[in-house]
């Protein structure tokens, strides 16, 4: 059963007596005129001659930074070595939402991932650089920018996830800087209606993209991802769908992430 192989693999990934290495870099946005940080794990066999390795980004929620899941999430660098990936931790600001700002020409960190952090990734470590060797996932506030970054961009990410992702930002206008982002709601209602992920969902091309989705009964943002996984349904949109008791906590993420992780690395691996 699909269970008992999760969870075989789930335990497995804790005996690994891991060796990951974790760098922390520092690459300048030319968009956002900044340096910005990153981290990269990097497995224990990444110096194996004429490998080349998947990259998983995972992007931290609101009021998190580049270091946030190496601090929180010491199954990380577990996983680097049991699945012999990279993963790459942005830091997506304070509450920069991973998009390009309508309102605001300082905060691109869409730019940011896509055209200048994914290209200095690829021409500085040993990557699969094809969108079946790449994917993206975040908690809360990068849950959205994972499938946001991953829907417009289809031809650089396979596989995305989200864990207590705010699918849908209409319904909280006043919370979390997202004002400042789009301008307000009242006065710009389209930059929220196009920016929102359960908007986009209709452009996710021929089934190509493979996404896993999380969140706690108890979670602020059960009912718009209970939402976005019934809008998909109905848009006949292949996805794996979670939900489990918990809240918007980083215990409920702990137990989330390995199965996340699971998925991304069986992803890779039905692709390589």
């Amino acid at each position: 059963m699909k269970t008992i192989a999760l969870l075989f693999y789930l335990l497995t990934i804790s005996l690994v007596i891991h060796a990951a290495k974790v760098d922390t870099l520092v690459v300048y946005s030319p968009s956002m005129k900044k340096n910005t940080k990153a981290c990269v794990v990097t497995p224990d066999i990444y110096d194996k001659p004429g490998k080349s390795f998947p990259v998983l980004y995972l992007l931290h929620g609101y009021s998190g930074n580049y270091a946030t899941f190496v601090k929180n999430f010491p199954v990380i660098t577990e996983a680097a070595d049991h699945y012999g990936m990279l993963l790459v931790c942005p830091d997506g600001g304070v509450s920069g939402w991973y998009m390009d700002s309508p309102v605001d020409s300082s905060m691109r960190y869409e730019t940011y991932v896509t055209k200048e952090l994914v290209p200095f990734i690829d021409s500085s470590y040993t990557t699969i650089r094809s969108c079946e060797g790449r994917a993206i996932m975040g908690l809360s506030m990068g849950g959205h920018g994972a499938l946001y970054l991953s829907i417009r961009h289809q031809e650089m990410f396979g596989a995305a996830g989200s864990m207590s992702g705010c699918l849908d930002l209409r319904p909280f206008s006043t919370n979390w800087d997202l004002e400042k982002r789009l301008g307000s709601i009242d006065k710009f209602p389209e930059n929220w209606e196009n920016n929102s992920v359960i908007n986009m969902l209709n452009q996710i091309k021929n089934d190509t993209l493979s996404i896993i989705i999380d969140c706690g009964v108890a979670d602020i943002f059960i009912d718009v991802n209970r939402q976005a996984h019934k809008k998909m349904i109905s848009l006949n949109i292949g996805h794996d769908y979670i939900e489990r008791p918990g809240g918007h906590t980083r215990a409920y993420w702990s137990t989330a992430l390995p199965y996340q992780l699971l998925y991304f690395h069986n992803y890779f691996n039905s692709h390589m």
